[in-house]
């Protein structure tokens, strides 16, 4: 199974100094991208890459994401977004629109979430969704 991994991870892996605490992140893409089961999606390239000052640091970074193809997002994928936004905001969980489209493309492939983003474990509790540990 292939695994989404989200920008809070990839921030981790790919802006920080290796640490012990971002250790298990970034060891945990390595095995991932390893074993060709890394994915990403346009909105979380942009996430990512957005913000990075120094133009040096940004095509650094935008290289190394290269090795990874988005994941095509489709109007299914937007709709089922809106739609799981909605079954949330019903239920009194708040998330942003890109949250959303991740658990849509996520669904539609099969795939597992990678994530720190606290939120997704509120999504999890309606959502049909698998969360990466």
């Amino acid at each position: 199974m292939k695994v989404l991994i989200d920008a809070t991870i990839w921030s981790h892996v790919l802006r920080r100094k290796f640490r012990p605490e971002n250790a298990t992140p970034q060891m945990r893409v390595m095995e991932l991208a390893a074993e060709e089961r890394v994915a990403i999606i346009g909105p979380i390239r942009q996430e990512v890459l957005s913000g990075i000052r120094e133009v040096e640091q940004f095509e650094l970074l935008r290289d190394h994401l290269r090795d990874f193809e988005d994941t095509e997002i489709t109007i299914d994928d937007y709709e089922q977004a809106a739609l799981f936004y909605n079954l949330c905001r019903a239920r009194g969980i708040q998330g942003s629109h890109t949250d959303f489209l991740i658990c849509a493309i996520a669904v539609r492939h099969d795939y597992s979430i990678f994530t720190t983003d606290g939120d997704f474990t509120h999504y999890a509790k309606i959502l049909p969704i698998t969360l990466y540990s």
